[in-house]
């Protein structure tokens, strides 16, 4: 039987790095599982640490309290306090009966031969609660030609600049909506990269509108101000109220088609082209929900339009023992996941009676847990003003669907266009996303709607002629097994498990009338 943790955190993230290092210093029994080879998540992403230089980390914000973090893990490791299992990724989480949890790992790189007598899959993880901070990924709007090689989500492109320090094209245009545009552009310009253009299709002058939100991060400010350095000083033009509208190649990315959004935002005026060989494209981010709604946790839409988990002010999900922090919870940036991972540890282990040991150092050690737990809410509520104001800023524009032309690719691995999904619903009566995703195939290729998901549920409400809904994202958001896994690794689990300890797909409330405690009515 698999050793018994207090709890098991899921990702080393901002969120999972700080809960993780939270738990094991205030005495609990850690599991750590993460599927990066090393700390940080996308965020905090860097070059292999074995080869890797102290410049390689300069221009990370937040790098000190990165450093910070990775080195209480690497010491809390050593010392037996948490069980670190990078390289790993959890494809089953389920409950049993005596109310613990169990994780079912794969190793995020399969060896090719494990050689005879290796067994077939890894040991579970096992605890009595769950903190999972699973992060998230680049949203995507289907554009025509967005399947061509050269056209990627802007986070892959700032994940090869700092995981492998290559540069994915030498003519980038960069569009989309949101402040990440700026990190992206400027990464891309001091690697030597020429931007014809941000394209960003909103107006800047929206976090006018909510002064409050905005003063709540002035650090923000000054680092959106950076990054608006580096494209001055590259002469980079920065267009908003724009979008890309049509990426044009033969074999590859050879230009895109670029157009103003009116105030309505419909496309209007002449459109220009931009000769490029790499698009970077991001809508905001998508939360990774996979391991949640497996375990049955209650959901919501949040303001940017993501499906996120509801949890309360302590980070709980309305399932017993599961914790949930960072982008999960909606998305708001480093900082905030940071704090989010610390108080779900805080609560968890105010909960079993545990608190910091007298090792730990500074003012949180000298404080008590109920001290210490309302300093970080009230740093969550301040930067949850901020990413409100952000998503009220950047939102992704109204009635997209209706500027795609019918042969759009919108499902890239079914090879599903707008018009097959426009037929659907003319000929077929398919008005929501699950129906659509049955009798038209959108989400059921390889990345299992991870890709086209938000874009077929935003679809299925435009030709419905209203607004998506959580009940139009649900469809499109579950997935089991979380991750690709070997047929070994099913077979496995099948002889260690009775037909009904087989592990099933829960019914995911729907508590839309439901407002989080950590939002601020937002």
């Amino acid at each position: 039987m698999a050793h018994l943790h207090d709890v098991a955190v899921v990702g080393a993230g901002p969120a999972g790095l700080a809960a993780a290092v939270e738990a094991a210093e205030a005495g609990l029994d850690v599991a750590l599982v993460d599927a990066a080879g090393q700390p940080g998540g996308q965020f905090w992403r860097h070059f292999d640490e074995d080869h890797s230089r102290p410049e390689d980390l300069r221009g990370h914000h937040g790098r000190s309290a990165f450093t910070g973090l990775r080195d209480r893990l690497y010491d809390l490791s050593a010392a037996g306090r948490v069980r670190y299992l990078p390289g790993h990724q959890v494809w089953l989480a389920t409950r049993d009966g005596d109310r613990r949890f169990t994780l079912r790992v794969t190793p995020t790189v399969p060896v090719a031969d494990p050689g005879p007598g290796a067994p077939a899959a890894p040991e579970p993880v096992a605890a009595r609660a769950l903190i999972l901070c699973p992060g998230g990924y680049d949203r995507q709007l289907p554009v025509p030609g967005w399947e061509l090689p050269g056209v990627m989500a802007a986070g892959g492109v700032q994940a090869l600049l700092k995981g492998h320090r290559t540069l994915a094209g030498r003519r980038a245009v960069v569009g989309g909506t949101g402040p990440f545009l700026l990190p992206v552009a400027a990464g891309l310009a001091r690697a030597g990269a020429r931007i014809p253009a941000v394209v960003e299709a909103n107006a800047t002058l929206g976090w006018l509108r909510d002064p409050v939100g905005t003063i709540s991060a002035p650090g923000k400010g000054i680092e959106a101000a950076r990054y608006a350095a580096v494209l001055a000083r590259h002469r980079v033009p920065y267009r908003t109220r724009t979008v890309v509208r049509a990426i044009l190649g033969d074999g590859r990315v050879e230009a895109v088609r670029i157009a103003r959004l009116d105030r309505r935002g419909r496309p209007t005026g002449p459109e220009r082209e931009l000769a490029a060989d790499l698009v970077a494209l991001g809508w905001g981010f998508t939360p990774s929900l996979e391991l949640p709604l497996m375990l049955g946790a209650a959901t919501r839409q949040d303001l940017d339009g993501s499906l996120v988990v509801t949890v309360d002010a302590l980070q709980r999900s309305s399932v017993d023992g599961v914790y949930v922090a960072g982008e999960a919870t909606g998305v708001g940036g480093a900082a905030l996941s940071v704090s989010e991972g610390r108080l779900s540890a805080l609560a968890l282990a105010a909960s079993l009676g545990r608190g910091h040991s007298a090792a730990t150092s500074g003012p949180a050690g000298a404080a008590g847990p109920a001290a210490q737990i309302r300093r970080v809410q009230a740093r969550i509520r301040r930067a949850r003003r901020f990413a409100a104001a952000m998503h009220r800023t950047y939102p992704v524009p109204d009635g997209w669907p209706r500027w795609l032309p019918d042969s759009t690719v919108v499902c890239r691995c079914e090879e599903v266009t707008y018009g097959d999904l426009c037929r659907a619903h003319d000929d077929l009566g398919a008005t929501d996303a699950r129906t659509l995703k049955m009798l038209a195939r959108p989400g059921m290729g390889w990345c299992q709607g991870r890709i086209c998901g938000y874009a077929t549920a935003g679809i299925a409400a435009c030709l419905s002629g209203r607004s998506a809904t959580a009940d139009d994202l649900r469809p499109l958001s579950g997935r089991t097994p979380a991750v690709p896994v070997r047929l070994g690794e099913l077979a496995a689990l099948a002889e260690t498990m009775t037909a009904d300890q087989m592990p099933q797909m829960p019914v995911n409330p729907r508590p839309d009338d439901e407002e989080p405690a950590n939002q601020d009515g937002a």
